[in-house]
């Protein structure tokens, strides 16, 4: 027997279930590009107008790569969850899971593409 009220069941839920992890995951990728979005501009800047073989040593140094690495995984990431929130608002029914689906592997395809392109220069 469950003696529990139907408000009693429903806190800490969220309008959806989840919305307090999409707010926390929106959060922490907003603070982490804080720091990783200037890191990125003044580290591609100091590669870019350099010739191929300039940004290729440039890429091979292991503090460079990652942290463009790691400004392309929270911005995407991040972009992602601001969709999917989008989405979730308004858009409905069958269309709302095929815009999810759509969106996710979007993101994930531009994320590989990114992180490839990315391993190619650092290797070379």
């Amino acid at each position: 027997m469950n003696f529990l009220t139907d408000r009693k069941r429903a806190v800490g839920l969220g309008a959806g279930g989840s919305s307090a992890h999409h707010h926390w995951l929106t959060i922490a990728t907003s603070l982490s590009l804080i720091v990783l979005v200037p890191l990125f501009i003044f580290t591609f800047g100091s590669a870019l107008g350099g010739s191929y073989e300039d940004v290729v040593a440039f890429y091979s140094k292991p503090f460079h790569a990652i942290a463009t690495a790691l400004c392309l995984v929270g911005g995407i990431i991040h972009f992602k969850t601001e969709v999917d929130e989008a989405v979730e608002d308004y858009v409905g029914g069958i269309k709302r899971k095929l815009t999810l689906i759509v969106v996710a592997g979007f993101c994930y395809t531009l994320m590989a593409s990114g992180l490839f392109a990315l391993l190619k220069l650092a290797i070379q």
